[in-house]
C-alpha cells in the first residue's frame, strides 16, 4: 500500500513537473514589459488629454502617415514619399503598398482621411494643433462720451479668437495618394510635424478603438485586464516592415518602485524601458545583478520645472531667476542621478538644427539671494506639486525644495493623483510643477505650443504652456520662423525666442534623462533611440 501512494504521489509530481514546464515553454515566447504608469485609453485621436503612457501603447500597435528619424527630420512611415507642389499648398502622400490593417483589410488613402476627419470633428487634444487662434476684428462701435466724475477705466474685454485651420482640403485621387492642401506654403513642416503622432486607423473603426484598438502597427492587441491595466499583444506576422522577432508582448502596469524591483529579479518582467519610478542608485544596483543587465544611451527628452507666471510671487522674474540660480543641477545629476542624465540649458535637445543655450543658470546661491532681496521677498509660501507614487520623481523633488529653500525660498511640497494633477495643470491651479516632455521637444515647432500667447490654456488653445507665459517678441519671433520657408532664417528666430525665454524663466530646463532598459540577460538586441519611444521592442529577441 505504501509502496502505491508512493508511486501516485511520485507520478502526480512529475504529472505537475511536465505542467510546470510546459507552462514555461509556452511563456518562453511571452515577453513582459512594465509600463511605470497607468494610461487612461487606447484612443488617442478622440482623447481630450494627453496621456505619456497611451502613447507608448499606441506605438505598438499603430502607424501613422510621417514620422521622425534619428536625426529628428520627417520622413513617411506609412508613405513612401512625400510630394510638395510648385505652389506649396499643397503636398501629396503617396502610401507603401502591401500595407494591411490587422483585420486584414489593406491600408488605402480612405483610411487616411478617415482618420483625419475623425480627428477633427472630435475635437480632442491633438486637433487644436492643426488650427491657428486668430483675434476677430471687430467694427470699432461709437463709445459714449464718459461721465464727467469718471475716475477708473472700464475693465478690458479679453479679445474674442476664432479658429483657423491649416488644412484647407483633402483629396483621395485614387487608392494609393492623398493629397492635403495647406493655408500657406509655410505650414508644411507644421503639417508634417502634426501627422506624426496621428495613428492611422481604418475607416469606420473609430468606436472600435476605445475598447479593441485596430491598427497596422508590428503589435495586434489580444485582450485588456482593465482592472490590472494588463494589456496582451501578439506579433502581426503580416507586417510590412517585417514581422516582430517575438512572438508574444504583455504590457504589464507597474507604477510601486519596490514590485517592479521584485518583478525584475524573479522574472515577472523582461523589460523595463526608462523606468522613471526606480531611483538611480536602484539603477545601479539592478545592473550588478546576475540574472539583470541595464542598457544605457544618450536620450532627448527634456526634465523640466514650470513656473507659473500668472501666480502671485511668482509673476516677479527676479524671483524666478532666484529659483534657478539656486539649483545645482551639475550635483543632482552627479550625485543623485549617477550620471544617467545631461544637465540641459535648452528644451531643446543638443542635435537639434535650432539649438541655442539661451541664459544659462549655472549654480549660484548668492545671486538667488541678491535677487530675492532685489525683488522684496518676505517668504511667502511658493506650492511646489508633483504627480504621488514616483519615487525618483520625489527624491530629486526634495532635493530642488531643499536647494531652493536654502537660499530663502519658502517651498511647500504637495503631492497628488496624476489624473488629478493633469487638471490642475489645465486650470493653472498650481505655482511649481516638474515633469518630462517626450519627444514633442525634438522640433523648434513645440516652442509655439510651449511659450506663445495664443497657446495659453482656455476653451479654444492647447495644453501646454501651463506656465501662462507671454511676451509679444516672442509671439513674433515663433511666428515668423514658423511660416519662414528658409531654414536658416527660422534657426535665427527660433534662438531669439528661446533667448528672450530663457531669460524670463517661465520654465527652467533640469536635464535630459538617459535613456535606461532594465531587463532579464534572456532578452537581446535592445537599441533605443534617442527619443525613448518603444518602437525597438518590435526587433528585441528572446532567449531561454
Amino acid at each position: 500500500m505504501k509502496q502505491k501512494t508512493f508511486v501516485l504521489i511520485s507520478l502526480f509530481a512529475l504529472l505537475f513537473a511536465i505542467a510546470a514546464t510546459a507552462c514555461r515553454r509556452r511563456d518562453a515566447g511571452v515577453v513582459t514589459v512594465a509600463l511605470p504608469e497607468k494610461f487612461t485609453a487606447f484612443d488617442t485621436i478622440t482623447s481630450t488629454n494627453s496621456d505619456a503612457a497611451a502613447e507608448r501603447v499606441k506605438n505598438l500597435m499603430f502607424n501613422s502617415l510621417v514620422k521622425k528619424d534619428e536625426n529628428f527630420d520627417y520622413v513617411g512611415e506609412l508613405a513612401k514619399e512625400i510630394k510638395t507642389s510648385e505652389d506649396g499648398l499643397a503636398i501629396t502622400f503617396v502610401l507603401r503598398d502591401g500595407v494591411k490593417f490587422h483585420n486584414g483589410k489593406e491600408l488605402t488613402s480612405e483610411d487616411v482621411k478617415y482618420t483625419l476627419d475623425t480627428l477633427f470633428n472630435s475635437k480632442g487634444y491633438k486637433a487644436q494643433a492643426f488650427y491657428d487662434s486668430v483675434v476677430v476684428e471687430k467694427p470699432e462701435a461709437k463709445k459714449p462720451a464718459a461721465p464727467a466724475n469718471a475716475n477708473s477705466a472700464a475693465p478690458t474685454e479679453a479679445p474674442e479668437t476664432k479658429q483657423v485651420p491649416h488644412i484647407t482640403g483633402i483629396e483621395t485621387p485614387d487608392a494609393k495618394t492623398i493629397v492635403i492642401k495647406i493655408a500657406r506654403p509655410s505650414l508644411k513642416t507644421t503639417l508634417l510635424s502634426n501627422l506624426v503622432t496621428i495613428p492611422i486607423i481604418p475607416k469606420d473603426s473609430a468606436e472600435q478603438q476605445k475598447d479593441k484598438p485596430l491598427g497596422s502597427g508590428p503589435f495586434k492587441f489580444v485582450s485588456l485586464d482593465s482592472g490590472q491595466n494588463i494589456v496582451e499583444m501578439e506579433a502581426n506576422a503580416d507586417y510590412w516592415d517585417g514581422p516582430p522577432k517575438i512572438k508574444k508582448l504583455r504590457l504589464k502596469t507597474i507604477t510601486d518602485a519596490n514590485s517592479l524591483q521584485a518583478e525584475l529579479q524573479t522574472g515577472g518582467v523582461d523589460i523595463a524601458p526608462n523606468p522613471n519610478n526606480i531611483s538611480a542608485d536602484t539603477i545601479k544596483s539592478l545592473s550588478e545583478s546576475p540574472n539583470l543587465q541595464v542598457v544605457q544611451s544618450e536620450g532627448s527628452n527634456i526634465q523640466y520645472l514650470i513656473l507659473n507666471v500668472k501666480t502671485p510671487v511668482l509673476d516677479d522674474v527676479k524671483i524666478r531667476k532666484a529659483i534657478a540660480y539656486s539649483i545645482d543641477r551639475e550635483k543632482i545629476v552627479r550625485d543623485l542621478l549617477l550620471g544617467q542624465a545631461k544637465v540641459a540649458s535648452s528644451v531643446l535637445p543638443t542635435q537639434s538644427w535650432a539649438y541655442t543655450p539661451g541664459t544659462q543658470y549655472n549654480y549660484d546661491p548668492a545671486k538667488a539671494k541678491q535677487l530675492l532681496a532685489e525683488a522684496g521677498y518676505k517668504g511667502e509660501p511658493i506650492v511646489f506639486k508633483f504627480g504621488a507614487g514616483n519615487l525618483a520623481v520625489s527624491q530629486y523633488a526634495q532635493i530642488l525644495q531643499s536647494s531652493m529653500n536654502d537660499v530663502g525660498l519658502n517651498i511647500r511640497i504637495e503631492t497628488m493623483d496624476v489624473n488629478v494633477l493633469r487638471k490642475k495643470l489645465a486650470q493653472g491651479d498650481f505655482e511649481l510643477y516638474t515633469g518630462v516632455w517626450i519627444g514633442g521637444n525634438q522640433d523648434p515647432i513645440f516652442f509655439r505650443e510651449l511659450f506663445t500667447t495664443a497657446k495659453i490654456p482656455g476653451p479654444t488653445a492647447s495644453c501646454c504652456n501651463r506656465g501662462r507665459y507671454s511676451n509679444p517678441e516672442v509671439d513674433q519671433a515663433v511666428t515668423a520662423a514658423i511660416d519662414s520657408t528658409d531654414k536658416e532664417a527660422a534657426k535665427v528666430l527660433y534662438q531669439k525666442a528661446w533667448n528672450l525665454v530663457s531669460d524670463d524663466v517661465p520654465l527652467l530646463p533640469l536635464w535630459y534623462p538617459a535613456n535606461l532598459v532594465v531587463a532579464t540577460k534572456r532578452i537581446g538586441n535592445i537599441h533605443i533611440n534617442p527619443s525613448g519611444d518603444w518602437g525597438f521592442l518590435k526587433d528585441v529577441t528572446v532567449g531561454e
